[in-house]
């Protein structure tokens, strides 16, 4: 059986404001912003060229087994490109407000930049070259058929 990571609940403390920062500024595509049900308005979000999105809601946590996760407490989500440097230029052309590259190693997947949503969510960009040639999902079917697990 086929599963898909596609959306994640992301814990904000105003909606509307989350909303218009990751639109506005990270460049995301709002796909809904409605009431789906009576008293549970959803906002997701997509990446550019992503195939999982954000959600966005307080009634989402109403829904979810588990604690509610305080806003601004989820560290380390991230985007991959293509090209760091074109990524760094656009975001902060935008006015987000994010770290310079860092190049941990020369080789691919190691040079990364962050930022933070209005909360303190904290994402970072990372450079993966080879995204310009490869989709994710081709370079993991080709893994995964390479080591007999596809």
């Amino acid at each position: 059986m086929a599963m898909t990571l596609e959306v994640i609940p992301l814990p904000v403390s105003d909606v509307d404001r989350a909303r218009d920062f990751y639109r506005d500024r990270a460049g995301f595509h709002v796909d809904i912003d409605q009431e789906v049900m009576p008293g549970l308005r959803i906002v997701q979000l997509t990446p550019p060229g992503s195939g999982c999105s954000i959600a966005l809601g307080d009634g989402i946590w109403e829904m979810t087994p588990g604690p509610r996760p305080a806003p601004g407490s989820y560290q380390g989500l991230q985007l991959c490109v293509a090209d760091v440097e074109a990524a760094h230029a656009e975001l902060a052309g935008r006015g987000l407000d994010v770290s310079e590259p860092v190049r941990y190693a020369p080789s691919d997947g190691a040079t990364f930049f962050y930022f933070k949503d209005p909360d303190g969510n904290g994402w970072a960009v990372q450079e993966y070259r080879r995204r310009a040639t490869q989709p994710l999902h081709k370079a993991l079917a080709d893994l995964a058929a390479r080591h007999g697990t596809g």
